[in-house]
């Protein structure tokens, strides 16, 4: 990895000239460099984790009047419980994938001495902004490299002095690997994203991780693909026929775990049946623990009605729901509920209102689960579960590079498959198209499918 002040377009060109060779490097090479990283990255835990205090210094003082937002200033942490511990694991987690590169996913006879094979192969160059998340650079670095692709990198200035002490600290590594050089970049010129994004020359996928204005910018001012999500309006629909006290293990878990997460379930659907039962429970659950309900009239009346101390423990925590409640992702101890009629209505709002990232089914009815698990149109669809899952790590990618709700080659939690795309490939014995075909003397295409085992 280099520190680079050069030129945006000084830094794609070399970063293009370094996938070429880090892409052709063996899968040995590769998890050799990956191995540096964790080993040296744990050495430095100490002076990274005081780079971050400082970055954490500065980010309260902005958030406190109001320039840096909470749910970024809670993302900077990377003291926080786990993260760190996370972080190395994850590295590690994905030295020990499979190799993503040059697996043959097709093969096929076109005749005889005449083979045509699909392999996987790198995207190339990778660009990914990002706000706040120093674990990013681990993340990235160990992702893209595994994968054989090279990667620009061009953070915030709140974590400014997080992402010099991690790239230092990788960049060291590196340098007693195969990796060239060049291969890993973070660019600390200011005001470099406009000029990064013009060069689709030499960048193949742009990667943003941060808010949704910085996701939606990029969308709108570059030629170049991109892969990701601008919000994250996850909703979970609970029904009547839910089991109560797992209902709310699983929708606390949503809301509270991290609610400045991207997977924070933001919506609560209530089956109107489900009011007077399971509701007010989960009401109470999360009160308890600081949420703000943002209800609409029915189930602000059902909670008024109630008469269990559960129902009661609600006080102070209900306010009223608006319209704008139902499209607004609060990253926060917040969440809108909103009552429908059943499970029609309930995937009609979610595909109508929702972000097409994560939104989970609370029901006994396996015909019910798997009728909105068809038919909710996002990337993450689940039966009894937390929206939280939607994670790289915890569906064994080892870590990710984001998560992306675009209908092109990659789509929910993007790990290393969702970093390659494929070439084919033609093993030949000097044939020409112009022997095949129909007719006296031409050879008829055989296409027989082949075992890739």
């Amino acid at each position: 990895m280099s520190l680079t002040n050069a030129s945006p377009e000084a830094a794609a060109q070399e970063a293009k000239a370094a996938s070429f060779t880090l892409s052709s490097l063996p899968a040995s090479s590769r998890n050799a460099a990956l191995e540096a990283i964790h080993a040296a990255l744990a050495a430095a835990k100490d002076d990274i984790l005081a780079a971050n205090a400082r970055d954490l210094h500065l980010a309260r003082q902005a958030a406190s009047n109001g320039s840096l937002s909470e749910a970024l200033l809670s993302r900077l942490d990377l003291a926080k419980k786990g993260k760190w511990e996370d972080m190395l694991k994850g590295i590690l987690d994905v030295r020990h994938l499979d190799d993503p590169v040059g697996k043959v996913q097709m093969r096929t006879k076109l005749d005889d001495d005449f083979l045509l094979e699909r392999v996987s192969c790198p995207i190339g160059v990778l660009l990914i902004i990002f706000e706040a998340r120093p674990e990013v650079i681990a993340n990235i670095a160990s992702l893209a490299i595994k994968s054989g692709n090279a990667a620009i990198l061009k953070g915030g200035k709140e974590s400014t002095e997080s992402f010099v002490a991690i790239s230092k600290v990788i960049s060291s590594a590196l340098d007693k690997t195969d990796v060239p050089n060049g291969a890993i970049q973070l660019v600390t010129t200011r005001d470099a994203i406009a000029q990064l994004l013009a060069q689709d020359r030499h960048i193949d996928l742009v990667i943003p991780r941060g808010s949704n204005e910085l996701v939606r910018y990029i969308k709108e001012s570059t030629k170049i693909p991109v892969l990701g999500h601008a919000d994250g309006l996850c909703a979970i629909y609970l029904t009547a026929t839910a089991d109560p006290q797992k209902a709310i293990t699983a929708i606390v878990d949503a809301k509270t775990s991290y609610p400045a997460a991207c997977n924070s379930v933001e919506t609560l659907l209530v089956q109107d049946s489900a009011l007077d039962t399971s509701f007010p429970g989960v009401a109470a659950a999360l009160a308890a623990r600081g949420v703000t309900l943002r209800c609409d009239p029915p189930s602000k009346a059902a909670l008024s009605a109630a008469s269990s101390p559960e129902a009661a423990a609600v006080t102070g925590s209900v306010q009223d729901a608006t319209d704008a409640d139902f499209h607004t992702e609060f990253l926060s101890l917040t969440v809108a509920v909103k009552t429908v009629s059943g499970l029609d209505e309930a995937i009609a709002h979610i595909n109508t209102h929702g972000s097409h990232h994560t939104d989970s089914i609370l029901t006994a009815d396996a015909a019910d689960a798997e009728r909105f698990m068809n038919q909710v149109d996002s990337a993450g669809v689940y039966w009894n579960s937390s929206t939280r899952v939607a994670d790289g790590m915890r569906y064994g990618f080892g870590t990710e590079v984001g998560i992306s709700t675009n209908k092109i080659h990659a789509r929910g939690p993007v790990g290393l498959e969702g970093l390659t795309i494929y070439k084919y490939k033609v093993r030949a014995d000097y044939q020409a198209t112009a022997a095949y075909g129909d007719g006296p003397g031409k050879r008829p295409w055989k296409h027989e499918a082949m075992s890739i085992d």
